[in-house]
């Protein structure tokens, strides 16, 4: 089985985008932290699912049906260093940057988040 997509790839990213509907204004969630809150799917096991499934849910992410999908707040995930994972510069590294300031989030000089401050449990 190849597991470098999910067996169920509508079902998992609805999955994922039902949990990013959840996230709070103002607060962040790694896409580590989606993917330890979806269980692995039928057949595949945990080792293997721990190691494929941020990648997954960056898929998901990837795959909002565009940059301004007002049902899915993609700007409020970020890598689990703190910061924004799309090219630096990039027009939509600059969007979520931007929206991310709108709601409150502020990056150090390192443009890295605090998830003490922003951080969604």
């Amino acid at each position: 089985m190849d597991i470098q997509t999910p067996p169920d790839r509508e079902a998992y990213y609805q999955t994922v985008w039902d949990i990013v509907r959840q996230v709070p204004r103002g607060q962040v969630v790694t896409f580590g932290q989606l993917a330890a809150m979806i269980p692995p799917p039928p057949g595949i096991e945990p080792p293997a699912y721990d190691r494929i499934a941020p990648r997954w849910v960056g898929y998901a992410m990837n795959a909002v049906s565009g940059p301004d999908e007002p049902t899915v707040p993609w700007h409020r995930v970020i890598n689990s260093k703190g910061g924004i994972s799309l090219p630096e510069g990039s027009r939509l590294a600059v969007l979520q940057r931007a929206r991310l300031e709108a709601e409150g989030v502020r990056f150090n000089a390192r443009g890295l988040v605090d998830f003490d401050a922003c951080g969604w449990d």
